[in-house]
Formats: C-alpha cells, structure tokens, sequence
C-alpha cells in the first residue's frame, strides 16, 4: 500500500459514527483508559490539545477533566491499520478513571476472582457533580 492510499483522518462512517480511543501515559506507557470518539470529539482533540470524548450515556462530548479537573494534555496522536480507532499518549493531571484511580485498569482478573491493584487517588463523591 502507498502512502497516498493511508488513511488521513480516522474512518467515522461505521459503529454509528464512533472510534475507540485509547489514553496512554506518554511518559510510562500505562494504558489509562478506553473511551470512544466521533467527529467533533477528535476534531476539537486536535484543535486543542486537550482529550475530549463522546459520551455514550450523556449523549454528548465530554472533555476530559471537564468535573474533575484531571485532565489529559495531547502529546500525540496515532491511528490504527483500520482507522477505526485511536491511540492518545497523554500527560495525565490526576485520576484518569471516574472511580478516581490512575487507570481505569485498576482491577487484575487472579484465580480468586478480581484483586484492585492499585490505590484510589480521589474520591469519586468529591469531585464530581451529584445529580
């Protein structure tokens, strides 16, 4: 395949307009989080170098950080072979998860069933909005 037959941008047309995203820590390579993008999402990512999403159960774009004020700066961006989804390397200021950890890949599937791995850096109650 040539390189003028790559894809330029991620391919919005299937799975009702979203991509995965995936939020690495530049530094450290940690996973962070998964979440999805459509258009507007990845387009205001790119304008502003800071990580926004679409929230599925909102409806809408959610800027990370937006509540809790743990954001991600954009320190670059990838995309797959498919253009179906995307890589973020991230400066991660605090939680990255909802559930205030680090990761959302706090929990690690062991032969006595779910073990938390990591410890809580927020408290989920304190910083975001109840209602």
């Amino acid at each position: 395949m040539s390189s003028a037959d790559q894809p330029s941008a991620p391919d919005f047309s299937r799975n009702d307009g979203l991509i995965a995203a995936i939020a690495q820590d530049a530094a450290t390579g940690e996973v962070l989080m998964v979440a999805w993008m459509n258009a507007e999402a990845y387009d205001e990512t790119l304008r502003t170098g800071r990580a926004v999403y679409y929230s599925r159960s909102r409806g809408r774009l959610w800027r990370k950080g937006e509540e809790s004020g743990h954001s991600q700066a954009v320190r670059a961006i990838y995309i797959d072979c498919d253009a179906d989804a995307v890589l973020l390397k991230v400066e991660q200021v605090g939680a990255a998860c909802h559930e205030g950890y680090r990761s959302c890949f706090f929990r690690q599937v062991t032969p006595q069933g779910l073990k938390v791995i990591a410890p809580r850096l927020a408290d989920p109650e304190k910083i975001y909005k109840q209602g």
